[in-house]
């Protein structure tokens, strides 16, 4: 099985990676290989188109959000196919026919057009395509696509309306690591990271650690003589350094971190968690049961995850940074409604098989 992701973010890649996993788990025959195809193929452009996006992201994310839905119904504009031809089709061609997969997944939309046109030139390689999001953008939809494995019936209802047969749509979820469907031992994760047992809450800024709002943290950081606080910055380690002068931010219980992989065990100790509303990072949290707090989503694919959790009470979207307050307060005041409040999420997960999407692939080539 050869799984593309690309860089735009973590979280297609950690989809990509968890779906690996899943696989190798439900059956011992299965060989994956996980590949971001821009940066594997181009090491030196990729990088820089990637920056780009991210400075982007952060500096002019109304403009990222016009693009995004100026190109909603549309798949990629002729100047992108255009690059795209040049720059990866060939390379493609080659990297597919010295690995001979069984099968392509992909968990981004621009290796999943790229393995696409190669059907169309006559690749005969099944395409799996798993939509990372909660919403079904344009550029996810190409006839090629054998089988779309999507988060939701709300998105599979998108894609039935830009004609994508029944037949080629399965309602899966999106695919986490099967750690996050383990139960850790909290006294022992205190005791990894040195934690207190007090009302916890995490802050994530995704892979990138892009969190634009200091003030909300400073907010946060007020709270730090009830409230334990970890704050996960991913690769922003500019960002975590900033904080780590400020003095507000020197407390016994602040916790500043880096890049880490063990977001869930992490989650596991939190009761609240305050996040961009990435769709992965939103998946791992439900599957931990862990309420949510959304903050400047970005206009586009997270404005619809946010709607998504916002609307069936798994999150809510802080809209002022008085929310924070509002928020924090409860915890310590209403600390038995928190708990009561991951019990019914852990119920809504429940009904979710983790391995659903891992096994719909298998099934689908037999």
């Amino acid at each position: 099985m050869l799984l593309l992701s690309e860089g735009f973010g973590t979280g297609h890649t950690q989809a990509a990676h968890a779906l690996a996993v899943s696989l190798k788990k439900n059956s011992r025959d299965v060989l994956t290989k996980v590949i971001e195809l821009g940066g594997f193929l181009h090491p030196t452009i990729t990088p820089w188109i990637i920056g780009a996006y991210r400075r982007a992201v952060i500096s002019r994310p109304k403009l990222v959000g016009k693009v995004y839905r100026s190109q909603y119904n549309k798949s990629i504009n002729r100047l992108t196919q255009l690059v795209l031809h040049r720059f990866y089709y060939k390379q493609t061609t080659e990297l597919i026919r010295q690995l001979r997969p069984d099968t392509v997944v992909c968990t981004h939309p621009f290796p999943n057009i790229i393995i696409s046109r190669l059907k169309r030139l006559g690749l005969n390689v099944p395409l799996c395509t798993v939509i990372t999001d909660y919403d079904a953008h344009g550029t996810w939809v190409s006839p090629e696509v054998d089988k779309y494995l999507v988060s939701t019936e709300n998105v599979k209802q998108k894609l039935l309306a830009r004609g994508i047969p029944d037949t080629k749509i399965e309602v899966t979820g999106i695919p986490v690591h099967p750690n996050f469907w383990e139960q850790h031992n909290k006294a022992e994760i205190r005791a990894r990271f040195r934690l207190r047992e007090m009302p916890t809450v995490l802050v994530m800024g995704g892979g990138w650690g892009v969190i634009k709002n200091e003030e909300m943290l400073i907010r946060a950081a007020n709270w730090r003589d009830r409230i334990q606080l970890i704050f996960c910055l991913g690769s922003n380690e500019k960002f975590r350094a900033k904080l780590a002068e400020q003095e507000i931010f020197r407390h016994p219980n602040i916790h500043m971190l880096g890049f880490t992989k063990n977001i869930d065990q992490l989650m596991e100790v939190s009761d609240l968690l305050i996040t961009k509303p990435g769709g992965m990072t939103c998946t791992e949290a439900l599957t931990k049961g862990v309420p949510m707090l959304f903050y400047n989503p970005i206009p586009g694919q997270e404005e619809e995850n946010c709607q998504y959790f916002t609307e069936r009470g798994f999150g809510f979207e802080l809209k002022k940074i008085e929310d924070v307050d509002h928020w924090f307060r409860l915890l310590l005041e209403q600390y038995s409604e928190f708990t009561c409040r991951r019990a019914k999420i852990a119920q809504a997960v429940s009904k979710y098989n983790p391995n659903r999407c891992s096994k719909t692939i298998m099934e689908f080539l037999k």
